[in-house]
């Protein structure tokens, strides 16, 4: 994403996974980030990921951006979001030994992620009370509710999708957010991609972030 921008890879379960880190100037949390689906195109290089990533960095957050199975080179082997999941809560045991404090009011922690990244990071969400860890933000864009089983999120997740999105559409995000009253920022006449609509998407999403650590 820039000159600062470090790659590492991580021994998980015997298999090799990249993750491109940017490190915040003043650092107060880590965000990881999901990408989108790795059949299709999907990396840790997508514009949207890249802009989630530069949103957090602006709010103070160190972020870690995975490569999922099979992707550049992480090893493996698609496997519909299910050892995907796996692999996000293993690269976050990774991140609490390199920050003891994560998941704190010292180093707060946010799960991001972008169309089927989004599914990864709402169900590793879920499952953050096996590690004993727990996140303040959760920041969906949009989320692949017809095509993967979305779960509950907690109705302070940040979640946003485009009017015009070919690939998710809107109606049935409504349909999953619904019965959680959950709101759903909609940018007019976007599509999936957010094509033109990068710039408009770092703002909101900062200014999301910056809004729920006043509160």
């Amino acid at each position: 994403m820039n000159a600062q921008t470090q790659t590492r890879y991580f021994q998980i379960q015997s298999r090799r996974i990249e993750v491109l880190i940017d490190q915040a100037s003043s650092s107060q949390g880590l965000a990881l980030i999901a990408h989108p689906h790795p059949l299709f195109g999907g990396t840790n290089q997508n514009k949207v990921v890249q802009t989630l990533a530069r949103a957090f960095l602006e709010q103070g957050y160190d972020t870690w951006r995975p490569n999922f199975r099979g992707v550049g080179e992480s090893e493996g082997r698609y496997d519909e979001g299910r050892g995907e999941t796996e692999d996000f809560l293993s690269l976050l045991q990774e991140a609490k030994r390199q920050y003891p404090d994560l998941g704190t009011t010292t180093r707060c922690l946010a799960l991001a992620g972008f169309s089927f990244g989004s599914f990864v990071a709402s169900m590793a969400f879920e499952k953050l009370g096996s590690l004993a860890l727990c996140a303040d933000k959760l920041v969906l864009v949009g989320p692949a509710a017809s095509r993967f089983p979305m779960p509950t999120v907690p109705e302070h997740s940040i979640v946003i999708h485009g009017e015009d999105d070919e690939v998710v559409a809107l109606a049935d995000v409504m349909a999953w957010a619904r019965p959680m009253a959950l709101p759903v920022l909609v940018f007019p006449q976007t599509s999936h991609f957010f094509h033109g609509r990068l710039p408009l998407l770092k703002q909101r999403v900062s200014q999301c972030l910056a809004r729920g650590r006043q509160n």
